[in-house]
């Protein structure tokens, strides 16, 4: 067989192997991600046609205050999260790292258990939890403010409180990349560092922490995007109250969308979520990254 034939097989299969993979991705995301754009431009409802406005429905957007509050209490959301999730997955999975055998993965499972419940389950028990009336942690919560607080219906406690849940329920996956993270550092570099005398705080800095480094990062990327989508847990905890204080982005396309009808009006909040992920997150990459190189 010559040598152009060998290739022309090869380019067949390679092609046979990728077409399902272009197929389903110009099926499920191009399209979708194509006609969501070409609504945006128009007044269409959510099912249907509609007319051509233009940069109406962004001009329309850049003047909506309740935009710049959801905006708002989405970035509020992400500082509420992102670092304390980050830290509490470093220090479990640090913990986590020093036990042995059956006790280790009895531990994980435990902490990654609520990871793989639903957002309605967790909401349910947290709900139950947190009941003004007869939830189990108000005494906790009056010891702490001198009476129970509806935490959902609290201006101030609302987006803390929905923080605490979303870092309980989504942890267990942070923890499992921090010790993958952890038990890819040669054990050889931390017998070296103790011959030469390093302290256990020296050995993480200098040896845990700058080869963990990348998995921190990975998992400050995934939460960014991850909460900057928000919505599941707003929705089923406060519905976007009280007074707005939980009211998100996607909660507001949600409203314009399926309450309303607006289907061009919900698109552009949807292209303007989305140019907002993607440019705080090549932000966040950067950084990250320069903080790596030093």
């Amino acid at each position: 067989m010559s040598q152009a034939n060998r290739r022309n097989r090869e380019l067949r299969a390679a092609a046979l192997l990728v077409l399902p993979f272009v197929f389903i991705f110009a099926v499920f995301f191009l399209y979708p991600t194509y006609k969501v754009v070409a609504l945006s431009f128009t007044d269409a409802p959510l099912i249907g046609e509609g007319n051509w406005v233009g940069l109406a429905n962004y001009t329309k957007l850049f003047g909506d205050r309740l935009f710049y509050t959801s905006l708002w209490n989405n970035f509020y959301f992400v500082l509420l999260t992102i670092i304390p999730t980050t830290v509490i997955a470093l220090l479990i999975a640090l913990s986590v790292s020093k036990l042995k055998g059956r006790v280790q993965a009895l531990v994980l499972t435990l902490f990654f258990l609520p990871y793989v419940l639903p957002v309605s389950v967790v909401t349910m028990i947290w709900a139950w939890m947190l009941d003004f009336q007869f939830g189990v942690l108000q005494p906790l919560i009056a010891a702490i403010t001198g009476k129970p607080v509806p935490v959902f219906k609290n201006p101030t406690w609302v987006m803390p409180m929905i923080a605490v849940v979303t870092v309980w329920w989504t942890n267990g996956f942070n923890v499992l990349l921090m010790i993958a993270g952890l038990r890819n550092i040669p054990a050889d570099l931390y017998e070296a560092a103790s011959l030469d005398g390093a302290t256990p705080w020296q050995r993480f800095w200098r040896v845990t922490w700058p080869l963990l480094w990348p998995v921190v990062s990975l998992v400050l990327t995934l939460q960014l995007i991850l909460q900057l989508k928000l919505f599941d847990q707003v929705y089923l905890l406060s519905n976007g109250g009280p007074f707005n204080q939980s009211y998100v982005v996607l909660m507001q396309m949600y409203r314009e969308a399926f309450q309303l009808n607006n289907g061009g009006y919900a698109s552009a909040i949807a292209m303007v979520l989305f140019l907002v992920i993607v440019i705080v997150s090549i932000l966040q990459f950067q950084l990250l990254r320069i903080r790596g190189r030093k």
